[in-house]
């Protein structure tokens, strides 16, 4: 039934995909200047905080920011940026950051092990499946299907991204699987999962 589950949400996500507005890169880097500040300019972000959005599937970060600037993901300062573009400017910004590529990070020895297993494998014990699954094996995502790129991005981002999902608080997950699998993941490994795909590639 799980497996069911899984099938039925990639399916949901890649219809919901294939409305959306064809973005111009050329325009989104116009009309990035913006975004410089947080992101920088090919969207490699200098400060865990603040994700690196460089190389990220088109389609997830147009899905991200409609849903910041319409109220269905709530972020102090994503929210007020998000609430004046329009669907063409989203487009077009989502555009031109796919189009840079993301920079890796380093992983901690310590984490490499630790964070290979519950990216690779899950944890049968208490449910959770491998991130790969989803994120693919080398942390690229599956664009056509709505599931992020991991690969490179800041760990203190993914942790607080896994918090929020954990408790509630961001819902822009379709029936709720990010929800479902964050909630059962232990501090540990959510600190080792984090740290080990900012070196993934």
């Amino acid at each position: 039934m799980q497996g069911c589950k899984w099938i039925v949400v990639a399916v949901a996500l890649a219809m919901a995909g294939g409305a959306q507005a064809a973005g111009d890169a050329a325009a989104g880097q116009q009309k990035s200047a913006p975004c410089q500040a947080c992101h920088s300019t090919d969207g490699n972000s200098a400060v865990g905080m603040y994700p690196k959005i460089a190389g990220q599937h088109a389609s997830y970060t147009e899905r991200q920011l409609k849903a910041l600037r319409d109220g269905q993901r709530k972020d102090p300062v994503m929210s007020p940026m998000a609430a004046n573009l329009s669907d063409q400017d989203i487009a077009d910004l989502a555009a031109y950051f796919a189009s840079q590529k993301v920079t890796l990070g380093s992983v901690p020895e310590d984490a490499v092990a630790a964070g290979a297993l519950v990216y690779r494998a899950g944890n049968a014990k208490t449910g959770v499946p491998a991130c790969m699954a989803c994120h693919s094996p080398d942390g690229k995502g599956n664009g056509p299907a709505g599931w992020p790129a991991l690969g490179g991005q800041h760990p203190e981002y993914i942790a607080k991204q896994l918090g929020l999902y954990a408790s509630g608080e961001r819902s822009t997950d379709i029936n709720g699987i990010m929800r479902d699998i964050a909630a059962r993941l232990s501090k540990a490994e959510v600190d080792a999962v984090s740290h080990y795909v900012s070196g993934l590639h």
